[in-house]
């Protein structure tokens, strides 16, 4: 197969209270709001290379409405595009998507929108917000511990295996890592890439009857100074640290995790390994070997199952399973002699 996908050039999300949301990211995390179109805000990261990273759409709830992926081509763009309507999903192409224009749009098998492109407008600021060094978009933002650039996203599925096996089989995904509980074969968490990064995508268990949920998406930092800079900045504005910081097991990356005004969890990163091997085969590993939690001194917060939209019922750790379970998953240290 010929590589379809580079990277995660934007993400598009749903606000009840899309101004709420908008002066959230310009105060507190440091984007900046290039355009409003039709309701649509569009923001970015003083460095992305592109027109933006975030679009914030009204909705009645906190969801993603797409996740967007630049390919690696023009002709890759096409051949993407036939291969998942080979696949049996029939998306439709977009002409008019904002700084993009022509865009290939599906629905995956587990309910999730994605915008594959090709065309992008490439930010360069002038006058006051150019940057003395060329390779920079923009200048750095003026506000402590502000991302560099959008790094990821995490969806909710009802079957991580299958999903991966999707989009590795059809769109070329890379699947790097993946959790095992250790009671019992349950995979819990797989981890994609389209490049050299530990993921771009990553897949969490979902055993509610709501398809196409969200669990965060990711800005990226320079530095783990940045990062606890940034934690530090929104503990005095009065915004809580949800988990972290601390370091994921998989991938290696320093880690905070918070909630925006609609209530969708942002997790800000940094650090971690490259990988560029070819032919890399996915390790498994289990809670108890620190997946999550690098340290393995400290539980997941409950609030952590919680994606979005809301489910109908239960959320992913609670709607059937056995309560020794979900025990595992949230806390797998006690057990094992390390908490």
């Amino acid at each position: 197969m010929i590589k379809l996908l580079s990277h995660l050039s934007y993400v598009a999300i749903t606000s009840p209270d899309v101004e709420a949301s908008v002066r959230f990211y310009e105060e507190q995390v440091g984007l900046t709001v290039v355009d409003r179109i039709d309701g649509a805000v569009y923001l970015r990261c003083w460095g992305d290379y592109y027109a933006y990273s975030v679009v914030v759409l009204p909705g009645d709830e906190p969801s993603l409405a797409t996740m967007a992926w630049r390919t690696s081509s023009a002709e890759a763009l096409d051949e993407a595009a036939k291969r998942v309507e080979a696949a049996g999903i029939e998306g439709e192409w977009l002409d008019d998507v904002p700084h993009i224009g022509r865009a290939y749009r599906f629905t995956g098998p587990f309910g999730h929108s994605m915008t594959l492109h090709w065309d992008v407008t490439r930010h360069q600021a002038a006058g006051q917000t150019a940057s003395i060094y060329p390779d920079r978009p923009e200048k750095r933002s003026k506000v402590a511990g502000a991302p560099r650039q959008l790094d990821h996203v995490t969806v909710a599925t009802s079957d991580v295996d299958a999903f991966v096996k999707w989009y590795v089989d059809v769109l070329g995904f890379r699947f790097m890592a993946r959790t095992v509980l250790d009671e019992a074969p349950i995979s819990v968490f797989s981890v994609l890439t389209t490049n050299e990064k530990s993921h771009d995508l990553g897949v969490v268990l979902d055993g509610s009857s709501r398809a196409g949920r969200v669990n965060h998406y990711a800005f990226w930092v320079d530095t783990r100074e940045e990062l606890l800079i940034a934690a530090d900045v929104l503990m005095e504005n009065g915004i809580p640290i949800e988990y972290g910081p601390s370091i994921h097991g998989i991938g290696e990356q320093n880690f905070l995790y918070y909630r925006e005004p609609s209530s969708l969890r942002i997790e800000l990163n940094t650090g971690g390994y490259r990988n560029y091997v070819p032919d890399w085969e996915a390790n498994t590993w289990k809670p108890s070997q620190g997946s999550n939690n690098f340290y393995r001194n400290s539980a997941m917060p409950m609030s952590m199952t919680e994606s979005f939209p809301p489910a109908d019922g239960p959320s992913a750790t609670e709607e059937g399973v056995p309560d020794e379970i979900k025990d595992a998953l949230l806390n797998p240290y006690a057990r094992h002699g390390q908490g």
